[in-house]
């Protein structure tokens, strides 16, 4: 057990209110806050929840949560989500659990935006953690050497010996963001090719982080300004 990643789980699931429609993050923090939402719901919260993964969809299930889809709900109250990696602007790098395209439509469909992390989350440059890129199989060769050209030194996620697969039947390609400043500009020049469906930037999207670090938690807000 991560006891950062449950504490800091168990604080987000409190801003939940009767009647709301939440965003279910994925990942293994995500996972934390569904069992901790899930045990109020069994004592009488009466929430809708919308997932952001088939994976977190079948969680869900099983802990009782009623669930509808974002077509339905076409607001939500509050997301909930985990982040790979954050920095001191919250601006963050997600998609390690390649739920990213979902991840960041919920996001921004929400409301309000509470992320959960433990401590080993917070850097001070993003890029450490590779950046994915979800990407239409038809365009991956195309697109692996324009990126390599780009010095992202990209890499194809596989797993199982074969190219890993999202919800949406595309492919992730992780690569090294490190050496960008500009993460806006690199985003914008990510999205503008061809066959590239979304990044796992998630800039100015997180409205709280909420960082469990050894048994207490650190609240990260916005700036409004």
């Amino acid at each position: 057990m991560n006891i950062e990643k449950k504490i800091a789980a168990e604080h987000a699931v409190e801003l939940v209110e009767d009647g709301m429609i939440v965003g279910l993050g994925t990942g293994s923090t995500a996972t934390y806050m569904i069992h901790a939402l899930a045990e109020r719901v069994t004592n009488g919260l009466s929430i809708t929840g919308v997932p952001s993964s088939q994976r977190t969809a079948d969680l869900a299930k099983q802990c009782g949560i009623p669930l509808t889809t974002l077509d339905e709900a076409v607001i939500l109250d509050i997301n909930i989500d985990g982040a790979d990696e954050f920095d001191s602007k919250l601006q963050m790098i997600k998609g390690g659990g390649g739920a990213l395209l979902r991840e960041k439509i919920i996001a921004y469909n929400s409301k309000q935006n509470v992320i959960i992390t433990d401590s080993s989350k917070q850097v001070e440059k993003l890029g450490k953690f590779k950046l994915p890129i979800e990407v239409i199989p038809f365009s991956k060769n195309g697109i692996l050497r324009k990126l390599e050209k780009m010095g992202l030194q990209p890499a194809l996620r596989v797993k199982n010996e074969v190219p890993f697969e999202t919800d949406e039947n595309n492919v992730i390609i992780d690569v090294d963001a490190f050496g960008f400043d500009d993460l806006h500009e690199l985003n914008h020049t990510l999205l503008a090719m061809p066959g590239v469906v979304e990044t796992g930037l998630f800039l100015d999207l997180a409205d709280y982080i909420i960082m469990g670090k050894d048994e207490s938690i650190t609240i990260f807000e916005k700036n409004k300004s």
